[in-house]
């Protein structure tokens, strides 16, 4: 997981490379190009390196709970669908012995 990560920052930093004035619309990257120092520029590089890496792992964090509630959420509604399913199932059976009492009544009072 964690070579995934670095490669889709790495995919990233290029995305910023080939179009340089977006890199300005992302908050908190820096803009590398304009360093002329070598070493000032890997340095900008590995800091939205790691920017990105820890924006990533944030949206992944906040994705995974977000799944997490959805299934919560999931979970409750279907153990509400399976109670009502059993009170259904109750109030049908209820139903049946009372249809089936008046029907033994009327055919007791014919007689």
């Amino acid at each position: 997981m964690r070579k995934q990560n670095v490669r889709t920052a790495a995919i990233v930093v290029l995305n910023i490379f080939a179009a340089p004035a977006s890199a300005q619309d992302i908050r908190g990257l820096e803009a590398c190009m304009a360093e002329k120092q070598m070493e000032r520029r890997t340095g900008c590089l590995q800091a939205n390196t790691e920017f990105l890496q820890q924006a990533l792992a944030k949206q992944t964090r906040d994705t995974n709970e977000k799944l997490a509630a959805a299934g919560r959420d999931l979970a409750a509604a279907k153990a509400e669908i399976a109670a009502l399913k059993a009170a259904l199932t109750k109030i049908e059976a209820e139903l049946a012995q009372l249809r089936a009492k008046a029907d033994g009544n009327k055919a007791d009072g014919k007689k």
